[in-house]
């Protein structure tokens, strides 16, 4: 029975923010895309060797496993996974850590997922003596990225020797203050399928119409007509929540220069297998019977993305409750289910898992910009949070 207290590891987090707000402040203004992390990895590696912490390096190549032993280590083992990739991004920031990698930016926040844990890390290690079982800490690389670092860890064996009972993750969330956090049992975010279409015409000179196929125009019907059958009409689904949307679109043509082709980029989410895979037969066959009416063709590549993330309703009960018994039940909220998408979907789909958020925005109103945006920052207040209540999720997880 672990005898630990609240308390004691709130003194600890207090004890190593200074350390752990060091750690996101390097890696803030060092950031590396995905499965790109060669420097961020070898930070946190020795980061983990000064404190004497045994972990494993090179795992996806840049990668890294570590472990905390208890007393009786073999008795049960929960898993932290903190992600390490970022953006492609140029920050706008005057803050002094603020990105010197031109094109790169911890916009994600996930600079601060693995500074709080390898400070959750350093907590465990510090009260190894005083609980029973094993924590594994993962640091994974490429959750920005498909096929996501997380599946391909699962395949490395990340999930074996040993194998842990339960995992959990947080993520920041400019939604809420620091010192607040959210959770939600059940389906919680959406799978995530990337789009890649080509649309290919007959270029020409724009005064000639009769001499071209405006790949253009082919591809401006495609997308609205998708748009109408998938988010307005809902003619194939009206009951599971669904998102299609279209981001990225390159002609390369000019003024009076019709292009030969089009090339667009998107997205496709949604939260039921069965309908995912109908509606990607729906996109194609639509796209490609649209291009063929106009004497245009389209080539629709449907990338097959993260599952949807299914938090393990007993696992998040019980770290709803340890968060309440750790921050106070004022400060701990429900989340509504959300349409992002997450690779930790990938451990959720094989173990009981509980995928939370950590507040990071100021009481002043300061720090709301929402991720993934040139300018996201946090109130550094929330590493505090977020390393203790890791750490005292993991030890309540280990109790169970």
């Amino acid at each position: 029975m672990i005898k630990i207290t609240a308390e004691t590891v709130q003194s600890l987090a207090r004890k190593h923010f200074a350390l752990v707000q060091q750690t996101r402040h390097h890696l803030h203004a060092h950031p590396e895309l995905s499965f790109e992390e060669v420097n961020t990895s070898a930070y946190i590696a020795s980061v983990l060797k000064q404190h004497g912490i045994p972990f494993q390096q090179g795992i996806v190549d840049t990668g890294i496993v570590a472990l905390v032993h208890g007393k009786n280590p073999d008795k049960k083992t929960v898993a932290l996974r903190g992600d390490l990739d970022a953006l492609p991004i140029e920050e706008k920031s005057t803050a002094a850590y603020a990105s010197q990698n031109k094109g790169a930016m911890h916009a994600c926040g996930h600079d601060v997922h693995a500074s709080c844990l390898l400070g959750a890390a350093i907590v465990l290690h510090e009260l190894r003596n005083e609980f029973e079982g094993t924590v594994k800490f993962i640091f994974q690389p490429g959750e920005e990225k498909l096929p996501g670092g997380a599946s391909l860890m699962i395949k490395a064996g990340v999930l074996e020797n040993p194998a842990p009972a339960s995992i959990y993750a947080q993520h920041v969330f400019p939604s809420l203050p620091a010192g607040k956090v959210g959770f939600r049992s059940g389906m919680y975010m959406a799978s995530t399928d990337e789009l890649y279409v080509k649309v290919k015409g007959k270029g020409g000179h724009a005064a000639m119409p009769a001499d071209y196929i405006n790949p253009i125009l082919v591809t401006a019907r495609i997308l609205s007509e998708l748009d109408r059958m998938f988010m307005r009409d809902k003619t194939f689904n009206s009951t599971v929540p669904t998102v299609l949307a279209f981001g990225r679109i390159e002609g390369y043509g000019a003024t009076n220069v019709i292009p030969d082709e089009v090339n667009v980029q998107g997205t496709f989410r949604t939260f039921d297998e069965t309908w995912r895979a109908e509606a990607h037969r729906h996109l194609v066959s639509n796209a490609e019977r649209i291009a063929a009416e106009m004497n245009a063709t389209c080539v629709f590549d449907v990338q097959h993305g993260y599952p949807f993330l299914v938090n393990d309703e007993t696992v998040t009960a019980a770290a709803r409750t340890a968060a309440e018994n750790y921050l106070g039940k004022e400060n701990v909220v429900t989340l509504d289910m959300r349409m992002t998408a997450e690779d930790f979907a990938f451990f959720s789909q094989h173990l009981p898992a509980c995928f939370y958020r950590l507040g990071t925005a100021s009481p002043d109103g300061r720090f709301t910009a929402g991720v993934h945006t040139n300018v996201f920052d946090i109130d550094e207040a929330a590493l505090e949070t977020g390393t203790g209540l890791l750490a005292w999720i993991a030890l309540q997880g280990l109790s169970e």
